[in-house]
């Protein structure tokens, strides 16, 4: 499996590479920021217009990370939906894909920033899961500890032999770990960011997603490339 086990408060969890988290104890899987209905939104909001795929292919992908560790439960971190409009808009065909993925296992809805309003889409909507030893939230929150969240979308660049490179990637220190978005056609904060900077303690890391998951301590302003 391409990713990198860690300890958050004392469960051990795996950071894919794909984006979503992975709490094996638990037959958890964790992600965060799908922003389905993105190209719905941009395009009814008069926007620049973005290939409407963006929701099949997030489906297709975390319908992937299911089969690949058939969790029983599925946290989905906020933002899940570009907007409460977006969520109304999925085509049918969009909406027995998310209903199929759902059969058989627990599934919530964590409310974020983009979609606070109830979503009729099954599964259970919450403002936070406590889990003991963690607690999933969207936005992370100072002075706690086994934090799970999501909503600033981190990215963090590395230098090659031929350019700087940007990938989403997760922050994780002793108290907390901040998810990447798993949204198609989301962008991101670069960790040197002070909002992310602020957070994190200063032996954090990023575990950078795609192909081969990478960890590297977490690049602060002074170090960026």
């Amino acid at each position: 499996m391409n990713a990198h086990d860690f300890t958050l408060a004392g469960a051990r969890l795996r950071a894919l590479g794909s984006g979503a988290l992975w709490w094996p104890d638990q037959g958890l899987l964790c992600v965060s920021d799908l922003h389905l209905g993105k190209s719905e939104r941009v395009a009814r909001r008069g926007g620049a217009a973005l290939p409407p795929y963006d929701t099949r292919d997030t489906l297709t992908r975390l319908a992937a990370d299911l089969a690949l560790t058939h969790a029983r439960t599925v946290v989905c971190l906020g933002d899940s939906f570009d907007d409460l409009g977006a969520a109304h808009a999925l085509p049918e065909e969009e909406r027995l894909w998310i209903a199929r993925l759902q059969a058989g296992r627990r599934w919530v809805w964590i409310e974020g920033n983009h979609d606070p309003g109830p979503v009729d889409l099954g599964g259970t909507r919450l403002w936070e899961l406590p889990l003991a030893p963690l607690t999933f939230r969207h936005i992370a929150q100072r002075a706690t500890s086994g934090e799970v969240s999501g909503h600033y979308h981190p990215k963090a660049r590395i230098r090659t032999r031929a350019r700087v490179i940007s990938r989403p990637a997760f922050l994780a220190d002793s108290d907390r770990v901040i998810l990447p978005s798993y949204g198609t056609y989301t962008g991101g904060l670069d960790c040197t960011a002070p909002a992310l900077a602020g957070l994190m303690r200063p032996e954090a890391l990023a575990i950078l997603t795609g192909r081969n998951v990478h960890p590297l301590p977490m690049p602060r302003a002074q170090e960026a490339p």
